[in-house]
């Protein structure tokens, strides 16, 4: 019987929002756990376990909906197609926000461009615009 990878199966607990804090740093593509991983020196970006920025530096552009806003909190759940920064499959999944102003006007339901990274082992969405 197959097993499903820990990072999905946290992932889907976060699409529900009860597993938020669990999926943040549980992104692991099955090359174990983050044991003897020092996090206290990760100022900057983290992309040990994705594929980095496209062509010239830039994040790609995901097309999602918008499930839920969470301002108090800084959140944006989502149902994203691909992040192939991230090499995460589509699926339902609640966000950091980089900028509280990026929740801003949207609305559940709305259709959204994103781009995601992970920043100091949180998955952070960067920037929103509307869909085409």
């Amino acid at each position: 019987m197959k097993r499903l990878p820990r990072w999905v199966l946290l992932a889907l607990l976060a699409g529900t929002g009860s597993g938020l804090a669990f999926a943040q740093g549980a992104h692991d593509h099955g090359h174990g756990g983050h044991a003897g991983h020092d996090h206290a020196h990760d100022h900057g970006h983290d992309h040990a376990h994705g594929h980095g920025a496209g062509v010239g530096g830039e994040l790609p552009r995901v097309e999602a909906e918008v499930r839920r806003v969470n301002t108090r909190a800084n959140t944006l759940s989502v149902r994203h197609g691909d992040i192939p920064n991230l090499d995460m499959p589509p699926m339902t999944m609640t966000f950091q926000v980089q900028d509280p102003a990026l929740l801003e006007g949207l609305e559940v339901g709305d259709s959204i461009l994103v781009t995601v990274e992970r920043i100091d082992g949180a998955y952070t969405v960067m920037s929103v615009e509307p869909a085409p």
